[in-house]
């Protein structure tokens, strides 16, 4: 049985005493066994964050007090160590950054499909399905057919999109990891003409949900990558088959690991011929600590708590 859980949660609302806010959930959390991180920007609030599951669910009681809202977008699964390292709560411009300004994400011209009728939504033939995630994402599973825009980062989306070259009159079906990136885009998109945008509800995390609940059949291909110590989930959403090269923080296979241009902690068959020495020397370091830790059964800054 799982003792561990990850609350991933956001909420576009206007925060004007972001400060204030950070301060208030620093002192909150201090004494309490979190992990993970939590954003707080003018546009709202944006986290993911692991711990026992009590003391999840009060700090989403907390949160919501706090900013004096009913509803968090949430998403909860369970796991059997603390995925993050550390409990972070910082001050951003953005809750997810598209470098592009001030976007109002409303809710009154946002679109969800929910996911019991996303697989149908998608078989129609005017439908245009774009995943928004970067490539090293989309590389390890999506929807068949689905447009990459061949993003390193979300910020390179408008531009990336422009080249698409896409109808004002065409509809689009979007779809991320978990909501977030797809109300952001479509708050951008909205405001550059494009009304026809429908978004995936909950992201690919909910649909899996459904999927693994036995609500629908599942349509999707591969595994989903996330962001923090698990790398990748597969379709039941448990810990996946990826690992993830701390040199460039893209997912590899266990058989990426036996490539010559493979060093633990450093590089990978993907970046070896990329990163500088600077860069190398210093995940040098950090795995010669790594592994001096371990051998000593000590702990360490990058270890993962497991029960």
């Amino acid at each position: 049985m799982s003792y561990y859980y990850i609350y991933s949660f956001y909420r576009f609302k206007n925060i004007n005493n972001k400060k204030t806010v950070k301060l208030k959930l620093e002192k909150y959390i201090s004494n309490k066994l979190l992990r993970g991180t939590i954003l707080i920007a003018d546009e709202g609030v944006n986290g993911s964050i692991s711990g026992a599951k009590e003391d999840l669910t009060n700090i989403i009681k907390f949160i919501k007090i706090l900013l004096c809202i009913k509803k968090l977008e949430l998403k909860i699964n369970s796991v059997d160590f603390l995925p993050f390292n550390k409990m972070k709560v910082r001050l951003k411009k953005e809750i997810v950054s598209l470098g592009r300004g001030n976007i109002k994400v409303s809710h009154k011209t946002n679109k969800f499909i929910d996911p019991v009728k996303w697989n149908d939504f998608i078989k129609q033939r005017k439908i245009k399905l774009i995943d928004l995630r970067n490539t090293y994402e989309v590389d390890i599973g999506k929807f068949k057919s689905a447009i990459n825009p061949n993003t390193k980062n979300f910020r390179e989306f408008p531009n990336k999109f422009e080249k698409m070259k896409i109808s004002k009159n065409d509809t689009l079906a979007i779809y991320c990891t978990g909501g977030i990136r797809c109300e952001k885009a479509a708050g951008y998109l909205y405001q550059k003409g494009y009304k026809n945008i429908y978004q995936l509800k909950g992201g690919i995390i909910n649909y899996l949900s459904h999927s693994r609940d036995k609500k629908i059949q599942s349509k999707w291909n591969g595994e989903c990558f996330v962001f923090d110590n698990r790398v990748s989930i597969d379709k039941e959403l448990k810990k996946g088959n990826y690992i993830q090269c701390f040199g460039c923080r893209n997912p590899i296979t266990k058989e990426d690991t036996q490539s010559k241009k493979y060093k633990k902690g450093i590089t990978c068959h993907k970046c070896h011929g990329i990163r500088t020495k600077s860069q190398k020397e210093r995940s040098l370091n950090r795995q010669i600590q790594i592994d001096t830790a371990n051998k000593k059964g000590t702990d360490h800054p990058f270890k993962k708590i497991t029960v």
